[in-house]
């Protein structure tokens, strides 16, 4: 059944194929955003221009939309004006949280929407927790959580800073930090595969009041991770582990994405979401997993190669420091 979806976002990492994905199965499709981005919408697809904070958005409330995917609220606020806004104006409400959120020091080596949402280190994740605490509490709007994990398009995984930045390290025969032994493994997923079964829960009765993540049901460790994005740009890497406890050292603002989310084992049972939105498959080998973002990423570096400065200046101490070490 055709359906009328509203994508609050529409052009990003993760929402963009999503759009696609929702084109081809045929339901009639508005994007609302600022208008900025380059990427071309898909054809059909209705782009309606504006801000959050506009007056203009509480305006959507009166086209009644089937379904309306928020991937660009980030704090409670934000949360309860749609809230206000849809409650009685939609037919489900999809937020796009974060499996950030799920509990840290992991219990148990494997992820399910039973894990606890307890995040003491990152302020993105307990932001996202908040939300989804505003969401639960509400009364009259059919609310849908949808937690991605690591999700790759256009830029590369890495573990810590700008990952343009650490791939023309790798270009230029530089070294690159990876936190830990490079043992852990981590998931990730391409957001044309997180598009499938994510589509899929729009107009479910069963979706609706609960929480789902979608990832992939394959984790690689963080060494072949970056081996592989080297290996991919023609180069070698040259690898340095550092203590995740020496990184936050070094940079406080590091505790979040490292102690807080990619320092930790993280594979996803993904039963739940297959259950509801039916089953999907998703690229396992890295070298389909990276296909795509080294492709954007040769992109932007003909444009322009990063410039260095003191994300680099930090880099090279940091790996000269450990090396004395040994």
């Amino acid at each position: 059944m055709a359906l009328n979806i509203l994508f609050i976002g529409g052009t990003g990492q993760i929402s963009y194929p999503c759009v696609e994905r929702a084109v081809a199965q045929g339901h009639q499709v508005s994007v609302f955003n600022r208008g900025k981005r380059e990427s071309a919408l898909p054809q059909g697809v209705q782009s309606i221009v504006g801000d959050l904070a506009g007056p203009e958005y509480a305006g959507l409330a009166e086209k009644n939309f089937d379904v309306v995917c928020q991937f660009i609220a980030f704090t409670p606020d934000q949360v309860e004006r749609d809230i206000e806004i849809f409650t009685g104006h939609c037919g489900q409400y999809v937020f796009i949280s974060s499996a950030s959120v799920y509990e840290k020091p992991a219990r148990h080596y494997v992820i399910t929407e039973a894990t606890p949402a307890i995040n003491p280190y990152w302020p993105y994740s307990q932001a996202k927790i908040e939300c989804e605490k505003r969401l639960q509490d509400s009364r009259g709007l059919a609310w849908t959580i949808v937690r991605p994990s690591h999700t790759v398009r256009t830029g590369l995984p890495i573990m810590i800073g700008d990952s343009d930045i650490m791939a023309r390290r790798m270009l230029d025969g530089e070294p690159t930090i990876v936190a830990g032994d490079g043992h852990t493994p981590w998931t990730l997923t391409r957001s044309v595969d997180f598009a499938v079964p994510f589509v899929g829960l729009f107009g479910k009765e069963a979706a609706l009041n609960d929480i789902f993540h979608i990832t992939s049901d394959r984790a690689h460790i963080w060494d072949d991770i970056q081996k592989t994005i080297a290996r991919m740009l023609g180069v070698e890497a040259k690898i340095v582990h550092v203590p995740t406890d020496t990184l936050v050292r070094y940079n406080p603002e590091w505790i979040g994405p490292l102690t807080g989310d990619k320092a930790w084992t993280a594979i996803f049972d993904n039963s739940k979401v297959k259950r509801v939105a039916g089953d999907f498959q998703c690229a396992e080998s890295l070298e389909e997993i990276l296909a795509e973002p080294i492709r954007h990423l040769q992109q932007r570096l003909a444009k322009q190669r990063p410039p260095k400065g003191d994300f680099d200046v930090l880099v090279d101490r940091i790996c000269r420091e450990q090396s004395v070490l040994g």
